[in-house]
């Protein structure tokens, strides 16, 4: 059996619900499908399918996260992601204390170990909030682009292997280890 895999860092509940709170200041079309609050993350890695034995091995080799301090991270704006020049990803944006760059180079290279490319392209923190899976108008994407708000500031203290299942009606996240971080010093 084939599992689709990916490492998450994990988000704090407040601070989901404050990112939650400012998205729905702005007043959009009522068949708008979020992406639900218990899927909002930040991938740190797409693994892909892997074999049910690959995945307990992975999962041991992970365990190298409980030696990382919790990381500092910040929401800042909205913003979109573009395919085909139309926006196809709204995404809350975040900044990064530089030790997850540390993290995510630890992690290419013990799934390198198991013949799991590195990604090729540059980092982006973010928070997928809406996949846009019809057009737009352009209104919607211009009130996302103006809004300002204070930095959300928060420390992201755990780190998760997920085994997404993909559904007619949407992906099912399925925990198969959470790690947790180290208290900052």
């Amino acid at each position: 059996m084939k599992n689709r895999l990916f490492i998450s860092l994990n988000l704090p509940d407040g601070v989901v619900e404050k990112i939650i709170s400012l998205r729905d200041t702005i007043s959009v079309d009522k068949n708008v499908k979020w992406e639900p609050i218990n899927k909002l993350h930040l991938t740190l890695k797409f693994i892909g399918n892997v074999s049910n034995e690959m995945m307990g091995k992975i999962s041991d080799e992970l365990i190298f996260f409980k030696e990382y301090e919790m990381i500092k991270c910040s929401c800042i704006k909205f913003g979109f992601f573009y395919r085909d020049r139309k926006p196809n990803i709204l995404m809350a944006q975040l900044v990064v204390d530089d030790q997850l760059q540390l993290v995510i180079d630890k992690i290419n290279e013990t799934l390198n170990k198991f013949n799991i490319p590195t990604e090729n392209r540059k980092f982006n923190p973010h928070i997928t909030l809406l996949r846009i899976k019809n057009e737009l108008e352009i209104n919607f994407v211009n009130k996302f682009k103006k809004i300002t708000f204070k930095p959300i500031l928060f420390n992201a203290n755990s780190i998760t292997l997920y085994k997404s299942i993909l559904h007619r009606e949407g992906s099912e996240y399925i925990e198969i280890k959470n790690y947790k971080l180290k208290e900052l010093e």
